[in-house]
């Protein structure tokens, strides 16, 4: 606090502001300052105040040790001078004794007996008071139940009497009478009484957070498990690192654990390392412990017991050590718990829990499923099963004489075997085998030096595949293989090709197009120059000359460029047919058709391809046949055939999955799967789809790619209503290392934000959402070589402070966003912010808005003329009519009806009458139906307004708006019933 409050009237409003703080630390602080200043003052009711937000901090911000001595300051002041105690504050001081209660209850070194005489205390309290004992009850029963003891008597005693002003709110009830039910081994019972509280009928402070986390097991034990996943994303989020609620954590990280979501919940667990030094309530942390012990266990049973685990401060843990001081710590906590009490029920219910079998083996979550498998990245993985699984050699020479023989081949497993030789020479032990057939060490070291260059190529680094490639060069001609020295320093100017950057020309004259036609005419030379090439060696060469002359078509689009390619097509098919090389027939065939694509002969290629798929099928290589499928998917997409290229592309994912991953790009297939399902308008189809091609980019490491992937998966699913998926997944990708240590592109990064902020407030957590966009405004404003966007996101935040009523603050962000207009222009996002602040003021505050709301209105107008100067057309509403409708709203509002009607029937006007296709039917007709409410209700006009709306019902009958008529003439018949 930079200062302290020097008045009563500073102190009340610097309450009010730590009011809004989210609860811990930083609100407890502040709460604790203020009330040292409320001490100054003579007048005991400013202190009172200051103890009762001192005591919230404390009590939400799990700090229970402290709220009862707060409390007894309270209520030593209302013991001394009860007459400055309003019925507000009495009210407010009553209800607290329960606060108390459960903050005594929480810790285990509080005595039974002290337990029982505070009970005592706030019985006598109630009864001197004239209050009821209801409360006192449900008190009498939570010690029951938390003891362990017979509970079905003090049930009866609290759920049988009828509620009093200081009883507990209904969701805290309900969730009270729904575990007693569940305690008593009735799911469905407990189930039904929850209900209300589960569909968001009945909340409080703490519910219906606190009711799901309970209910999520019950729900699966009684086959409910869709409902079980909604309420898990939108639980956990309700609950997630908040001190006060680390027993509900607790339980999200047990249900993870016990659905087959193991990963999730470790993922959900770093999310929330801040609960295992925040929590200063020891029955809080009993439950947070025992959900995280859960999780960890059946972590460790899977195998996985040496993965990373977030946990206490101050040291790396595993999952298996974690787990370990976990149990020991919980187990502590328990044995103190029963020892208070006497009973051993905090122990059986420890063990219950941590005991308890899986309930479902798989169960999707979130729209981005991963295992504990792809968390352990640091481990090898396990080549998939395959169709033609080579054998493993037996010794070291066979392993060299087959990865060569797969690697001519162009075998999808030879890359395994070469990783496996490479670990082998990098021993100090190693011993090269004494063998013609194997040839010298340099020559092996050589190959491996084309694999590396090969693998630096698929990733698109090109220097480092050139380099390669020429390091490899080298030590053939040491090795006496001229063929494959040839072949290295042509891949090496393929390389060096592709590296060249364009500079953004596409006209067919560009640096890259002229670097590929060298490099073809230097590899002409090399393989007219090189003696004793082998069919293998001189069908690649053909291949990578093909391919140079194929690359600089694709590079420059240029027409003059695509005949040239067909010969060398030719020349490679031809030889590699004469000489059985069935792996370059295949590619030649997939060179041509894309050939003929680029060319745009999109028939001529789906031909080629389906000749390629057919010969594939016969005598294979097998994996080229998911590569020819999505070719041909491609292709068809192109041919707007969506059937076909849905069934092209789906053969292709599913062949592809028999072979090691990066033998195909699954993830383009995915992606392109996506594409054709949205055609085929299955956009479910096309998110899940989406989400898998994002997840193999952000395996193999293309992590820019794999994030644009999934802002457009995010997107899709709010776009789809599934709000809670798209905040999950958001949250999923926030946690990944690169966005945590800032290494994502900030624009990128902005745009999953933007995404983000947007599912917040649909799913209807406007301060979050509010908080998110205020935070992407402030640093969007540095985007000097991006003003527009900036002016969006501001305009955005804005909107959203004034749903919040922070009007302020929300035209400080419309300054921004007026500003970045002004230099990049937004004409119907910031018309559109304008006329929702307008109405947002007026709706608000009626007529003492209304000033304000003309003023945005004004602004609006502005803009409407800019865009009409600038012969702007916008893409949704028109600006003009969009205005016009907002002033009749706005004064419709502030009861000025006659100038609402007035706007609305320029609205009217604007528009036009619709004709039989007309879009903007709808927007016509709410403009007629407003405008006969304001004439017929509120300016009692019955009969002009009846002409008005019966003129439109017939015209848009007409036209075959049925529709759009049927508001209108509910308005039009509740008119004459009440005239």
């Amino acid at each position: 606090m930079p200062t302290a409050p020097q008045t009563t009237d500073e102190l009340l409003k610097a309450l009010q502001e730590n009011d809004r703080r989210p609860y811990g630390r930083t609100r407890t602080v502040t709460a604790e300052e203020l009330v040292e200043a409320a001490e100054q003052f003579a007048e005991p009711v400013p202190l009172i105040q200051a103890l009762l937000e001192l005591q919230e901090a404390y009590t939400y911000g799990s700090e229970p040790r402290k709220s009862p001595v707060v409390f007894a300051r309270l209520l030593n002041l209302f013991d001394e001078q009860p007459d400055v105690f309003d019925e507000r504050l009495r009210h407010t001081l009553f209800w607290r004794f329960k606060w108390v209660a459960n903050a005594l209850l929480a810790l285990p070194e509080i005595p039974l007996a002290s337990l029982r005489q505070w009970q005592s205390e706030m019985r006598d309290r109630y009864e001197k008071a004239d209050l009821g004992l209801q409360p006192y009850y449900g008190q009498a029963y939570q010690l029951a139940a938390h003891i362990g003891e017979d509970t079905a008597l003090a049930f009866e005693l609290w759920a049988g009497r009828p509620r009093t002003r200081l009883s507990d709110c209904e969701a805290c009830e309900i969730c009270e009478r729904a575990l007693y039910h569940l305690g008593a081994g009735d799911d469905e019972r407990a189930l039904r009484v929850w209900e209300p509280v589960l569909a968001g009928k009945d909340s409080c402070q703490e519910e219906p957070a606190r009711s799901v986390s309970h209910a999520l097991l019950p729900l699966l034990r009684s086959g409910a498990v869709e409902r079980a996943v909604e309420l898990h994303l939108a639980g956990y989020r309700a609950c997630r690192r908040n001190p006060s609620m680390a027993g509900e954590v607790g339980r999200h990280l047990e249900f993870c654990a016990l659905t087959g979501n193991e990963a999730r919940g470790l993922e959900l667990l770093a999310e929330n390392r801040g609960l295992f030094e925040d929590v200063d309530s020891p029955r809080d942390t009993l439950d947070f412990l025992t959900g995280v012990e859960v999780l960890l266990r059946r972590v460790e049973r899977l195998g996985h017991g040496e993965l990373p685990a977030v946990g206490y401060p101050g040291r790396t843990w595993t999952v298996a050590g974690l787990r370990a001081e976990v149990a020991v710590r919980a187990d502590d906590l328990a044995a103190r718990f029963d020892a208070r009490n006497g009973t051993t029920a905090h122990g059986d219910r420890r063990r219950a829990r941590i005991e308890a079998a899986p309930l479902l083996d798989t169960l999707e979550l979130t729209l981005r499923p991963r295992s504990l498998d792809d968390l352990a990245t640091a481990l090898p993985a396990a080549a998939p099963a395959t169709r033609t699984t080579a054998r493993a050699p037996e010794s070291l020479t066979e392993l060299i004489l087959r990865a060569r023989a797969l690697d001519d081949q162009g075998h999808p497993e030879a890359p395994a075997l070469w990783a496996r030789l490479r670990g082998l020479t990098a021993a100090d032990d190693y011993a090269h085998p004494d063998d013609p057939e194997v040839g010298p060490l340099v020559l092996l070291r050589a190959d491996l030096l084309d694999e590396e260059a090969n693998r630096a190529g698929d990733k698109d680094e090109f220097a480092t595949a050139e380099s390669r490639y020429q390091e490899a060069a080298g030590l053939y001609d040491d090795a006496g293989a001229p063929g494959q020295a040839a072949l290295a320093r042509a891949c090496a100017l393929l390389a060096a090709a592709e590296g060249v950057d364009d500079g953004g020309v596409d006209d067919g004259a560009g640096a890259k197009a002229a670097a590929l036609t060298a490099a073809h005419a230097s590899m002409v030379a090399l393989h007219e120059e090189t003696p004793g090439l082998t069919p293998v060696h001189e069908a690649r060469l053909l291949r990578l000359r093909a391919t140079a002359l194929g690359l600089r078509l694709q590079s420059s689009g240029s027409e003059e460029h695509a005949a040239p390619v067909f010969p060398e097509v030719d020349l490679l098919v031809d030889f590699a047919t004469r000489h059985g090389i069935a792996g370059q027939v295949s590619g030649g065939l997939l060179l041509r058709a894309g050939t003929h694509a680029l060319a745009g002969d999109l028939p001529t290629a789906v031909t080629t391809v389906d000749e390629l798929v057919g010969r594939l099928r016969e005598d294979g290589p097998a994996w080229h046949l998911p590569r020819a499928l999505g070719l041909r998917g491609r292709l068809q997409i192109g041919l707007r055939d969506a059937e076909a290229a849905h069934a092209s592309l789906s053969e292709a994912v599913r062949l592809a999955a028999d072979w090691p991953a990066r033998t195909v790009d699954t993830s383009r297939l995915q992606g392109h799967l996506a594409e054709v399902c949205m055609r085929l308008g299955r956009p479910e189809a096309a998110l899940r789809h989406l989400t898998r091609s994002a997840e193999l980019d952000l395996r193999h490491g293309s992590r820019t790619e794999a994030y644009c992937t999934y802002s457009n998966a995010a997107q899709l699913s709010l776009d789809l209503g599934r709000v809670e998926d798209c905040i999950a997944l958001l949250d999923s990708l926030m946690a990944e290392p690169d966005v945590v240590a800032g290494e994502l592109d900030d624009r990128l990064l902005a745009q999953l934000r933007l995404i983000r902020a947007r599912a917040l407030h649909a799913g209807e957590d406007l301060k979050a959402a509010t908080a998110e966009l205020v935070a992407l405004a402030a640093q969007s404003a540095g985007w000097d070589d991006d003003p527009g966007s900036h002016a969006m996101i501001a305009a955005e935040a804005a909107v959203l402070l004034g749903e919040s009523g922070e009007f302020g603050p929300a035209r400080e962000a419309l300054a921004q966003a007026l500003a970045a207009h002004a230099r990049a222009p937004r004409h119907e996002q910031l018309s559109n912010c304008l006329r929702e602040l307008a109405r947002l003021r007026a709706q608000q505050s009626g007529a003492e808005g209304l000033a304000d709301a003309l003023a945005f209105l004004a602004d609006a107008g502005r803009i409407a003329d800019e865009a009409r100067e600038a012969e702007y057309e916008a893409r949704g509403r028109s600006l003009d009519s969009a205005l016009a409708y907002e002033y009749g709203r706005v004064n419709a509002y502030a009861g000025e009806y006659e100038a609402a009607l007035a706007a609305l029937e320029k609205a009217i006007t604007l528009l036009g009458e619709p004709g039989p296709e007309d879009e903007r039917a709808g927007e016509w007709a709410e403009c007629v139906r407003f405008a006969g409410a304001v004439e017929g209700v509120y300016l009692e006009r019955v009969s002009p307004a009846l002409a008005r709306l019966d003129a439109a019902t017939a015209l848009l009958t007409a036209d075959g708006h049925t529709a759009e008529a049927e508001p209108l003439n509910a308005l039009a018949s509740r008119l004459r019933d009440e005239a």
